[in-house]
């Protein structure tokens, strides 16, 4: 494919836009994904006031920030923009919606929400959203993280009141694969290089996780699915936002701007921006709730037949933010440490009337709220009166010693009562809620802003029951509740925009299907929050990956056929199930000579090393077993200092026992095509040969590779003839291998199907084994065919 079209364009990389890159750079289609903001690598974000200042979103007035605010007439909402969309801000959470809140209506027949989906739906791919994004929990009573004390107070609370109260998963690295979390720790290497190419932490529990986490340690789109889309080939676009989607006779144009990084800091006139042009057989978008309502309202003149539903069944998710302030516990007071820890360690849920048992109201969630440690300062320095007091006996201390009235000379303690005990900051804690409001909201165009209707005249149910559920957790911490301030006003605040574009059955309910497919649009695909069509009630972000997750099996499933929209409401065939496992081989390669051992002996007397760090994935275990060639994909980076360092591998291939033109030997065979320092097309092929000579020697044949560095992107009936940059030899080392064999993992449609799978390609790989030396084992005579 060329720069210039591609089988599929991704407009955003939030939940929704990054799990579609991935999956669909995966199974090898041309992907373009264009996001908006800019890459945030460890260590960019802002943290003065002068940066933070500038920290948000309004290329016309030169600020190219990570926040976008909106303001409508009853809400204030924040959402992100940079590579990774909305996991660059967000607080971890990782719930799955739950069961019984896939409704339409209330026990009393009234509402408005209209779930095409079930639980059931969504299982398998949570489960696979949950996998890529390595969730985690809070290490809650491990050593070394016993001063993150608000997550006791919260279950303190929920014990007090009778409601459920768990650690829900989180998408932050607390511990390295089978060790004990410590913060701080560096974090190991993934299955694919990471797309900054930088150094990642472990949770130091700074509270910053809001702010964007310096450390690495938030297992964000951009370390995990965008990093994994850039190693299949995906083309990764940033500081650039979508204007326009055109029909054409092949599938779509869709014209974008580029926000340059000269103009930071300046005032420009965006609207005057030249138009880049690309075309795409299927396009995705993924700009966010507001992002994707606004592109798809206004390009309506072009994209006739989006149907009714477009801007509807707008919700908040029934977000609130409310605080306890001086905690207290007999009398002195409780430390909540709100900077200790991540934003977000527990959940306290209330039931709504549609579980079981029922609750008697909307059913929501309140979970621990921390912020970073220099918000604590401006906390105490809000409490102007009593600083001054003290500012004021410190100064008449100093100028009693000044005028030789004391001889007090250590003044530690002075010290210590200026600044003071820090007792509302340290006593106090923001508590974040959400759940089930009314999704009544309207989003419109006023000339060119969006306008949005939603106020809370249907919610004050629920909202009376959140703020009742929240004065409860703050009675039983003997602490001060009070809500937001913008809250008093009648007005809201949410960081979970949920609809505009929402999904239905029909055209009359949605603007897609259950599927994620335009009905007045074949190939033209929404996958963000605008697709929920009512509040998801819990942390939303899951969901939305995993309806991204389903919809690409679907559209994986369908893909080459005039449109889906006729099998829209017909299931695809059950998804494949897929094996995977990781491998890192090592060793030494040079030019000197074509000769594998004879080059290998010369690169490792020159030190020129070459290192392969792979997932290998079996797509389709059935379908690898019938293959006689055993194909599998190969995708990870190469690391060679002669090639430029480390270099991601834009597709390759692997194939497990192959025939081989020798009949007493099956090969292990390794295509992997890379880009060099030069920007120039190189190949890294390799074998490993089985044989049946005499004497069991597996581990030498199965863990060496021969290997070749050629020029261009050549296949196998071109490599003999390819020009040759270096030769040499590579090996799995044993601590690699053991480490290899943790990382066999199944994934498919239920447990039995994963067993079943890695069974399979068990049975495969030890039954080839055997074939091929059972003729050739010792058994006591020393010979081929012994017996004992």
């Amino acid at each position: 494919m060329s720069d210039l079209h591609f089988d599929a364009i991704v407009i955003g990389s939030g939940f929704g836009g990054s799990v579609a890159a991935y999956r669909l750079a995966e199974a090898g289609k041309s992907v373009c994904l264009l996001e908006r903001g800019k890459p945030y690598p460890p260590g960019s974000f802002a943290r003065s006031p002068r940066d933070l200042a500038n920290n948000v979103w309004d290329p016309s007035s030169g600020r190219q920030g990570l926040f976008n605010i909106w303001s409508f007439n009853k809400l204030e909402s924040i959402v992100s923009s940079g590579l990774g969309g909305g996991s660059l801000i967000y607080a971890n959470v990782l719930l799955r919606k739950d069961e019984h809140w896939f409704r339409q209506k209330r026990p009393d027949g009234t509402g408005d929400e209209n779930w095409p989906i079930t639980r059931k739906d969504l299982d398998p791919h949570y489960a696979e959203v949950e996998r890529m994004m390595n969730v985690q929990k809070f290490p809650f009573g491990k050593p070394g993280y016993e001063d993150v004390t608000k997550t006791q107070a919260m279950k303190d609370a929920a014990d007090k009141m009778g409601l459920t109260w768990d650690l829900p998963n989180l998408a932050i690295t607390f511990a390295n694969f089978g060790k004990n979390p410590v913060p701080g720790e560096q974090i190991a290497q993934g299955p694919f290089p990471n797309i900054h190419g930088r150094p990642r932490k472990t949770c130091r529990l700074c509270g910053e996780c809001d702010l964007g986490c310096n450390d690495g340690s938030k297992n964000t789109l951009d370390h995990t699915y965008l990093s994994a889309a850039a190693a299949h080939g995906a083309d990764i676009r940033t500081r650039s936002e979508v204007r326009q989607i055109t029909p054409t006779a092949g599938g779509y144009e869709v014209a974008y701007v580029e926000h340059l990084p000269e103009n930071e800091g300046r005032a420009t006139p965006t609207q005057r921006l030249q138009l880049k042009r690309l075309t795409a057989k299927k396009v995705i978008v993924a700009a966010g709730t507001y992002g994707s309502t606004y592109l798809l309202l206004k390009n309506a003149a072009a994209l006739t037949g989006l149907g009714p539903a477009l801007s509807t069944r707008f919700s908040g998710n029934g977000d609130v933010l409310a605080f306890a302030l001086n905690a207290t516990r007999g009398g002195v007071p409780r430390w909540l440490k709100p900077s200790s820890g991540p934003v977000i360690t527990s959940y306290i849920r209330t039931p709504d009337f549609f579980d079981s048992p029922p609750g008697n109201n909307h059913g929501h969630y309140v979970e621990d709220a921390g912020y970073p440690a220099f918000a604590e300062w401006l906390l105490e320095a809000s409490q102007v009166t009593g600083l001054f007091s003290r500012a004021k006996v410190f100064l008449w201390r100093a100028i009693s010693r000044a005028l030789g009235l004391t001889s007090a000379t250590d003044i530690s303690g002075e010290v210590g009562r200026l600044v003071g005990q820090g007792r509302l900051s340290a006593s106090s804690l923001p508590l974040l809620g959400m759940g089930r409001d009314t999704p009544d909201g309207i989003l419109s165009l006023n000339g060119n802003n969006l306008a949005n209707s939603w106020n809370d005249t249907r919610s004050k149910e629920y909202f009376a029951g959140m703020s009742k559920t929240m004065k409860a957790i703050a009675d039983v911490w003997g602490a001060d509740f009070v809500e937001s301030p913008l809250g008093l006003l009648g007005r809201q605040v949410t960081v979970h925009p949920l609809g505009g574009c929402p999904m239905g059955d029909t055209i009359a309910q949605g603007v897609v299907s259950p599927w994620g497919e335009s009905f007045g649009h074949p190939s033209l695909y929404v996958a963000d929050g605008s697709v929920m069509p009512g509040p998801v009630g819990a942390n939303p972000a899951l969901t939305i990956a995993a309806f991204s997750n389903r919809m690409c099996d679907h559209m994986l499933s369908t893909w080459g056929t005039q449109g889906t929209s006729t099998a829209m409401t017909q299931a695809p065939r059950s998804p494949p199930t897929q094996v995977q496992f990781s491998e890192t081989m090592a060793g030494y390669v040079s030019a000197s000579d074509k000769d594998y051992v004879v080059a290998a002996r010369a690169g490792e007397r020159t030190n020129e090393k070459l290192a392969v760090h792979l997932l290998i994935e079996m797509k389709d275990i059935d379908a690898f077993v019938r293959d006689p060639e055993h194909e599998g994909t190969a995708s990870g980076s190469v690391e060679c200092p002669m090639l430029g360092g480390m270099l991601p591998v834009k597709s390759g291939t692997f194939n497990l026992f192959a025939p081989s033109a020798d009949p007493s030997a099956i090969e292990m065979r390794y295509r992997l095509f890379v880009t060099d320092k030069n920007n120039k097309p190189v190949t890294v092929t390799g074998f490993k040969t089985v044989r049946n000579d005499p004497g069991f020697d597996s581990w030498s044949d199965t863990t060496t590779l021969y290997t070749r560095v050629l020029q261009g992107h050549v296949g196998p009936a071109d490599s003999d003839a390819a020009p040759i940059i270096a030769s040499g030899i590579i090996r799995i080392t044993i601590p690699a291998f053991m480490k290899q064999l943790t990382t066999f993992k199944a994934h498919g449609p239920s447990r039995v199907a994963e067993a079943k799978a890695l069974a399979s390609f068990g049975k495969l790989f030890m039954g080839e084994l055997w074939d091929t030396y059972s003729t050739s084992v010792v058994f006591g005579t020393g010979q081929p065919g012994g017996t004992s």
